[in-house]
């Protein structure tokens, strides 16, 4: 008699998830960071991708009903009225790009892991919107323009919001006369984060879009049961290929090289990305010594505290300095292996 054979691997739980899934849902639009992030609505990226995950479900045998709810979701979703301005074209535009060549990548590389199927994705979609900009309309500075000024209405809906707070309790800057100068160190602040934000939106917009296809992948495997492929791995297992470390050396000699100023952007864009890659997997690191859970209980007190008018500045500083620790302890990962050594044992 022939073995059963072994049951499709599954995703592990909601409970993370959805933690996951406010947080990506709710930080963009409702806290500091709408200043900086590119995509404030972020069921922008996230339905669309979805939507292609449930698709290629449905072409390796999955049901219909699926792909049908969550397309038109997405439809609905795109076609909802927003503000007017090429910034949301832009938005729509890349969230169909971005769902369409992770759906290809998934439905041709059925055997490669999550990561790389996101990664060849966002780079597919990347490279498309290249070459669209060298040929068509929306050229790179008319898109730096369109995102200019979507941060400037942003700051200006936050600012009118703030000055309102204050406007409706007069005692509190009657006690403290120092909140009156408030607004405008928020102000400059907004103006900022804006500057950073319009500077190194390719980035942050390629960072936001992995989050999102990671999030879409997790949904899809708890929601149907055809497999695409493996499930998410634990944090404390993440890592990459050891040869991504030229992005950030690319990154580095842009920069620091002042022959190549004229690349300065592209450079700033390069560490940003593969920063950030390298960071995450440091906070794979931590996972790996901390006790189980002790990184996201952190994680989760800081962000709590980002809802607070002065706690917010201490958990941004707070969360830059360990971002700063988790990047080192990733990058020293590459040569040293942390994870290889045994685990402290409590």
């Amino acid at each position: 008699m022939e073995d059963a054979p072994a049951p499709a691997p599954s995703e592990r739980g909601w409970g993370k998830l959805l933690l996951a899934l406010a947080a990506f849902l709710i930080i963009p639009p409702y806290t500091p960071l709408r200043a900086l992030l590119p995509v404030e609505d972020t069921l922008l990226l996230l339905l669309p991708a979805l939507a292609a995950c449930c698709l290629v479900g449905w072409w390796a045998g999955g049901r219909l009903l699926l792909a049908v709810t969550w397309i038109g979701l997405s439809v609905w979703m795109l076609m909802q009225p927003a503000h007017a301005g090429p910034f949301f074209n832009l938005v729509r535009g890349w969230s169909l790009l971005l769902a369409g060549s992770f759906g290809l990548i998934c439905l041709f590389g059925t055997g490669r892991p999550f990561f790389a199927r996101a990664l060849s994705a966002v780079s597919l979609a990347l490279t498309i919107v290249v070459l669209m900009s060298s040929r068509g309309p929306l050229t790179p500075s008319r898109a730096r323009l369109a995102v200019q000024a979507e941060f400037a209405r942003r700051n200006t809906e936050t600012l009118a919001m703030f000055r309102a707070a204050l406007q409706q309790h007069p005692e509190v800057v009657k006690s403290m006369p120092q909140v009156a100068s408030l607004p405008n160190e928020v102000e400059t602040q907004l103006h900022t984060m804006a500057a950073t934000g319009t500077g190194l939106f390719p980035s942050l917009l390629l960072l936001e879009s992995l989050v999102a296809l990671a999030l879409a992948w997790g949904t899809y495997h708890r929601i149907s049961r055809t497999r695409l492929g493996a499930p998410l791995g634990f944090l404390k297992d993440f890592r990459f290929n050891d040869q991504f470390v030229w992005g950030l050396i690319a990154g580095l000699t842009i920069v620091f090289v002042p022959a190549l100023d004229f690349l300065g952007a592209t450079g700033r864009n390069l560490l940003v990305f593969f920063g950030a890659l390298y960071a995450i997997r440091g906070f794979g690191v931590l996972s790996w010594f901390l006790a189980p859970g002790a990184l996201a209980a952190a994680l989760l007190v800081g962000f709590a505290m980002l809802w607070w008018p002065v706690l917010n500045a201490v958990a941004v500083l707070g969360f830059m300095l360990l971002a700063l620790a988790a990047f080192g302890l990733g990058l020293g990962d590459t040569w040293a292996d942390w994870r290889s050594r045994a685990r402290p044992t409590t």
